[in-house]
């Protein structure tokens, strides 16, 4: 019966999104209403308590500070620099900025959390070059697309954050977690460049026949992100600060990069500040959604009626994990990242830790369940972003070709984790001392 009744408001809240009612309020009347009229007032009641008592924490607070984090990073001049050092040392492989466009995505990836403003950030700065030395535009989009999404991989990530305050999961294990799976996902989409677009960039020639001494000093532009993300991250590891604290200090060493760079001006942290506050708005809007959904659903006992149930047929871990695989990238052809994630944490968590999966390990495989759905058409955002940020007016179906093929590099590294769990595991269980 009460599968029966998640089945029913999971259907509901579907219904709703496909007619585009906001995804907080599609999640407000499920969880508060639905609550009401299972159980009345009394439990609409209890759910403020619950909702101030889960946000009421500094991992949330890190949210709105790392958004500020990237923001600073966009609009201080530092992310332009890093692309243009990046592309002098890139443009010789075979791809060439394609590799760039990567690589930038990556780096910047480790100091934003966010894929979507790193899919707009490294595409507003890339695209004018893509342009002017005629790379095909298809792989060029589905590059930018595809490498935004390492934004929410790639520790520090938003994300990230979300699922381990739904999850009840350590931050600093969930971070140390993403780190080789985004490195190797990197690798991954630069080695389908590689093989299937080695030919694009033959005539970025200036680039690759730039003076040593010319690169070299374009490398320094690298060291802001690289200290920032070295300094935030090395705290956390080495104990000596929470995710929190360490994205504060994230922010200051920003501000003093942005300083040297001579654009720290009050109207540039206005900018910043009004930017970072709506994005983060926006995700702790619906995060707050989906705990009041959490209360009506751990009254009805949903998860623990669906974790006997699918128990009952003795899937090993492997193939429990191929169906949730195969069911979140159905699921996120029609259903934004963000919302996947907080709809669907709370009724598969029971369900994989009956199996003995690692809730850390768990938390990236989801991550990356929600990479696939920031470019799987029709409703993936990180395609609409690269479109959006397009001056030479081309068709969306650019971007949807050239991101396809990234979808599939996706589901098989997520395949290649769930053979190698340790790739994931490793640096979380050294750090921990297992």
């Amino acid at each position: 019966m009460s599968i029966a009744i998640v089945g029913l408001g999971f259907s509901v809240m579907l219904l709703l999104m496909f007619l585009s009612i906001p995804v907080a309020v599609t999640i407000i009347a499920v969880g508060a209403y639905g609550g009401y009229l299972m159980y009345g007032m009394p439990l609409v009641d209890m759910m403020g308590g619950v909702i101030w008592s889960s946000v009421n924490s500094p991992a949330i607070l890190a949210i709105p500070l790392f958004m500020l984090l990237g923001e600073l990073l966009l609009r201080g001049g530092i992310a332009d620099r890093m692309y243009d050092a990046m592309a002098v040392w890139l443009a010789r492989l075979p791809g060439g900025l394609l590799h760039t466009n990567i690589a930038t995505c990556a780096l910047f990836s480790a100091t934003s959390g966010s894929s979507v403003a790193t899919a707009a950030t490294v595409g507003t700065i890339a695209l004018p070059a893509l342009q002017q030395y005629k790379y095909p535009m298809s792989p060029a989009l589905g590059s930018l697309a595809a490498g935004g999404t390492l934004g929410i991989l790639i520790p520090p990530s938003v994300n990230l954050l979300v699922y381990g305050s739904l999850a009840n999961t350590s931050v600093g294990q969930l971070f140390a977690g993403g780190v080789i799976p985004g490195i190797l996902l990197a690798l991954s989409f630069s080695l389908y460049i590689f093989i299937f677009h080695g030919k694009a960039g033959a005539q970025a020639t200036e680039l690759i026949d730039m003076p040593l001494r010319d690169k070299l000093v374009l490398g320094k532009y690298l060291v802001p992100p690289m200290v920032i993300f070295g300094v935030v991250m090395g705290s956390i590891y080495g104990g000596l600060a929470t995710p929190t604290e360490s994205a504060a200090i994230g922010v200051i060493m920003a501000l003093g990069f942005v300083a040297l760079n001579r654009r720290l001006t009050p109207d540039l942290l206005i900018e910043c500040s009004i930017q970072a506050a709506k994005t983060s708005g926006m995700v702790i809007i619906v995060l707050v959604c989906s705990l009041l959904l959490n209360v009506t659903i751990s009254m009805t006992g949903a998860a623990q009626t669906m974790t006997q149930w699918i128990a009952a047929f003795d899937l090993s871990q492997f193939s429990l994990l191929l169906v949730l695989l195969l069911f979140y990238v159905l699921l996120g052809t029609f259903m934004d990242a963000m919302s996947m994630l907080v709809l669907t944490v709370p009724i598969v968590i029971p369900v994989v830790a009956a199996a003995g999966i690692d809730p850390v390990w768990f938390g990236i495989f989801i991550v990356l369940m929600c990479e696939i759905a920031l470019i799987t058409p029709p409703v993936g955002m990180n395609l609409f972003v690269v479109h959006g940020v397009r001056t030479d007016g081309g068709s969306y179906s650019d971007v949807t070709r050239g991101s396809w093929p990234y979808v599939f590099v996706m589901m098989i590294f997520t395949l290649l984790l769930m053979v190698f769990p340790q790739l994931v595991m490793w640096l979380p269980d050294m750090l921990a001392g297992r």
